[in-house]
């Protein structure tokens, strides 16, 4: 037995049911994407750290995050999904488990290539690698019942959340000011937006979702 698949099962165990990952689905798909794959060579023997590791702009958020930020959306088999910000790929591959469809949103057109290379070695072929800007979300491809943003971002684009069919929700890490995040989930509702605090969650900010530069004269 190797021992990225040593890793990969003392994650299930020691960071995802013990940070109270109960989905069983999502156990299941985390506990079978290789991770180790989706992550830039020289991360690979941190893969599987109980840490969210930032790169060319992209996070691959600590796995007890992600997974109850993905547990908190609750992505189902019949569901639609945005992954915004996708990196190379393990996010998507893991929703890829368990909903319907999946879009892999990228604005780097060389991590895109790298991504769909991950993806069909993992024979994820439900999941759509497409590349655009992150804060405009994928409007062509809209309604989605789940938008997922991977790594911290200031504020949510009002764009993402006209994304989301009735019943949607969006998860995302909340972090306004610099300090603290927030794990937060935003349902739609009657066409109304609400949110609601999950739990507290840092991770490094996705690119382009930092706060915004106030100056003072």
């Amino acid at each position: 037995m190797s021992d990225y698949i040593v890793q990969r099962a003392n994650m299930v165990e020691c960071q995802l049911r013990a940070g109270r990952v109960m989905n069983e689905a999502l156990l299941d798909a985390m506990g079978s994407v290789a991770r180790e794959e989706f992550a830039p060579v020289a991360m690979r023997p941190i893969a599987y750290a109980d840490d969210s590791h930032a790169f060319q702009g992209r996070v691959l958020v600590e796995p007890m995050i992600f997974g109850r930020l993905a547990q908190a959306a609750e992505p189902g088999v019949e569901d639609y999904v945005l992954d915004v910000g996708a990196g190379l790929g393990y996010s998507s591959a893991v929703l890829g488990r368990i909903a319907s469809a999946v879009v892999a949103l990228e604005s780097d057109g060389d991590l895109a290539a790298c991504t769909r290379r991950a993806l069909a070695a993992d024979g994820s072929d439900n999941v759509l690698v497409i590349e655009g800007p992150l804060e405009a979300g994928c409007p062509e491809e809209a309604p989605f019942n789940v938008i997922i943003v991977q790594g911290a971002v200031a504020a949510i684009p009002p764009v993402l959340l006209d994304q989301l069919a009735e019943g949607g929700r969006l998860a995302a890490i909340l972090r306004p000011g610099g300090g603290p995040g927030r794990a937060t989930i935003f349902t739609k509702r009657g066409g109304v937006i609400s949110s609601r605090i999950v739990f507290d969650a840092n991770a490094p900010y996705l690119a382009g979702f930092e706060p915004k530069q106030e100056f003072v004269f």
